[in-house]
């Protein structure tokens, strides 16, 4: 197994908001299908790129969340609500049309909460390895389980990850680890009024199927995948997602 290659071309966009200005990068073009909104995952973003560089067939966005990767720095504490926030803020502004708002890990947490905020900007929700599994709502069960995780391989990603975690600092990861394990996204998926995509990853060490599957069925259109790989099955198989994505977008995402 080889690592991926990152897109060596994508646009780069700064949006303002009350907690700074937020990063995105913007992959493909606009088609026929709902433009893809990504947001970052915990403390990183880059790794997301090759899996949306996969999605050619429509416009893809990556958004940082605020004080981590390239936005800015900002004075609050990390919290999951607050980042939510702020990316409303950013759906509010870039005046897309209804997108399908995707979440990776931790991401799920807040692309949920804002797929509840903004029903009129978010056609669809996918909920990638989701985040938290009640079996790890602690500090020393998440990291046993992410440690089980890192066994699989999964070459050139911690490179990737090692600049956006300096710039967050371990303090500042471990207030962030703490606020997601703190939030309850079966609390939220409830209040979906969207169809919800899940996807769970056949060797994920952190989400198990049975946490996936509950998810999908909180939601009266929800239905769940099932793809190769671990937990960061988008750095593994990057175009995994494409496939369940785009029948998404053709098949049950609203119009």
């Amino acid at each position: 197994m080889t690592a991926p290659e990152l897109p060596d071309e994508y646009l780069v966009r700064f949006t303002g908001t009350t907690q700074g200005r937020l990063r995105s990068r913007v992959l493909g073009r606009r088609q026929t299908a709902p433009p893809v909104v990504a947001v970052m995952g915990l403390a990183v973003s880059t790794y997301q790129l090759p899996a949306l560089a996969a999605l050619s067939w429509t416009e893809a966005h990556l958004v940082d969340l605020p004080g981590f990767a390239g936005s800015d720095d900002t004075p609050h504490r990390p919290d999951v609500t607050r980042h939510a926030e702020a990316v409303c803020e950013w759906l509010d502004a870039a005046r897309l049309p209804p997108v399908v708002l995707v979440g990776h890990s931790s991401g799920t947490q807040v692309a949920a909460r804002d797929a509840a905020a903004r029903p009129d900007r978010v056609r669809a929700v996918v909920l990638a390895s989701p985040a938290v599994d009640p079996k790890a709502r602690s500090v020393p069960r998440a990291l046993y389980h992410w440690w089980r995780d890192l066994r699989a391989p999964m070459p050139g990603l911690a490179a990737v990850h090692r600049p956006e975690w300096r710039r967050a600092g371990v303090r500042r990861i471990v207030q962030l680890v703490r606020a997601h394990l703190r939030d309850r996204l079966e609390d939220v998926v409830p209040d979906l009024a969207c169809p919800v995509l899940v996807l769970h990853a056949r060797d994920d060490r952190l989400c198990t199927a049975r946490w996936a599957r509950r998810l999908a069925d909180l939601t009266p259109d929800g239905r769940l995948v099932t793809v190769p790989g671990p937990h960061t099955f988008l750095w593994t198989a990057p175009a995994a997602w494409s496939g369940p994505i785009r029948e998404l977008c053709e098949t049950g995402a609203r119009p």
